[in-house]
């Protein structure tokens, strides 16, 4: 074989490793923007929330009661994350997220302070930060809210909690405002 012969085979090569990385590289992509547009359902997570972008900021989210269940997208490392929760509003239209034995959720861990998330209702993105309340008094109200819209939207299989009913200790929440 000449030394020509050995270039050109090389060549072959490395243009047929390339193509097979980009394409590799395509698919994935394009598997993950439809597992995006499927997830997140039911327990697993999913990455982007697609949907029609909100044109104003919130100020307030009472209109969130009438959903059954929010779904919050932050990023994880570089890629994003996005789960189904409870989302609840004060009668002041403050916006909570509900979260049980938090300290065990892998989202949970990745939220700073002013985390940049995207909050979707019924179809709807809204740009938010997300901030992890600990103050009892700001918890119990947003657990109060809680136990209110479950009463709402309860029903077989779905009970809803007592209106007497107290904030357990490994509930967390997270208060959601928008980003302009």
């Amino acid at each position: 074989m000449s030394e020509e012969q050995a270039v050109a085979g090389n060549s072959k090569v490395k243009i047929l490793v390339g193509g097979s990385i980009a394409a590799l590289l395509a698919i994935g992509i394009v598997g993950f923007v439809v597992y995006s547009a499927t997830c997140p359902c039911e327990r697993t997570p999913g990455g982007f929330l697609f949907g029609e972008s909100a044109d104003e900021p919130v100020s307030n989210w009472t209109f969130a009661n009438q959903v059954p269940l929010c779904q919050l997208q932050i990023y994880a490392g570089i890629r994003p994350h996005s789960i189904n929760l409870n989302c609840m509003s004060t009668p002041e239209g403050e916006m909570y997220l509900s979260c049980s034995v938090c300290d065990t959720k892998y989202w949970a861990s990745k939220v700073e302070a002013d985390e940049v998330g995207v909050m979707r209702l019924d179809g709807v993105t809204y740009p938010v930060h997300v901030n992890r309340i600990t103050d009892d008094a700001t918890m119990d109200r947003a657990w109060q809210a809680r136990v209110s819209k479950l009463q709402q939207f309860g029903g077989p299989g779905n009970p809803a909690p007592p209106s007497d009913a107290v904030r357990p200790d490994r509930w967390w929440t997270f208060r959601i405002t928008s980003r302009s």
